[in-house]
């Protein structure tokens, strides 16, 4: 079981026509296993002296399908987001071969399942900076705080559950030095919330 895991991580990462490793997040749970009609792309970790840069190759990538993004889970999000966000711009921008079907999806891989996973993202707007309001922050050691108030994983479950109901908006937030790694993980976290993240708001926010 695990030769075939690795052997459709291999084909993934492979596909674009240079063998180069990409080293997938990694989470104990599956969001979506399957996805059709997808065409990959990949987000590179590279580094030039002393920087880090995150390289994009989007080659094989069509409108019309759903995108899949393999991104190495060692580059920061202050390089990875910015550009996520320009690949969705050009997406939702584009008309003559716009699918309103298409999804766009987080690739990693399920330790415990032993498959290669996706998470989507399709309606998530990212903004660079600090939102107004109520702000659940994730910074890069994976500690969460309430409006700068520490608060363990085991009970935002149930802060959120008490907020429902009120006026005020809860945005999440992720800290712009997180590993993608780390963030996948935390985006998993965060889909273990539902229903009771009802009131936050679809925008994410890095800083």
């Amino acid at each position: 079981m695990m030769k075939y895991f690795t052997l459709i991580i291999l084909c993934m990462l492979f596909s674009c026509g240079n063998k180069e490793d990409i080293l997938l997040p990694k989470a104990a749970s599956t969001i979506v296993k399957d996805v059709n009609d997808l065409s990959p792309i990949y987000i590179f970790f590279r580094v030039n002296g002393k920087d880090t840069l995150a390289e994009v190759n989007r080659k094989n990538s069509i409108i019309s399908t759903n995108w899949i993004l393999n991104i190495d889970k060692r580059l920061p999000l202050r390089l990875v987001i910015p550009e996520v966000m320009k690949l969705q711009r050009k997406k939702r921008e584009e008309k003559a071969h716009k699918n309103e079907k298409a999804e766009n999806y987080y690739s990693y891989a399920d330790t415990i399942g032993k498959n290669l996973a996706f998470i989507p993202f399709t309606n998530v707007f990212y903004k660079m900076g600090k939102p107004i309001g109520t702000v659940i922050y994730f910074n890069k050691k994976n500690e969460i705080t309430v409006n700068s108030n520490g608060i363990k994983k085991e009970d935002l479950k149930n802060y959120l559950l008490e907020l429902k109901g009120k006026s005020k908006e809860v945005s999440f937030c992720f800290d712009k030095e997180m590993s993608y790694g780390g963030y996948i993980q935390n985006k998993i976290f965060i889909e273990s919330l539902i229903p009771s993240k009802a009131n936050v708001v679809e925008n994410e926010f890095v800083f």
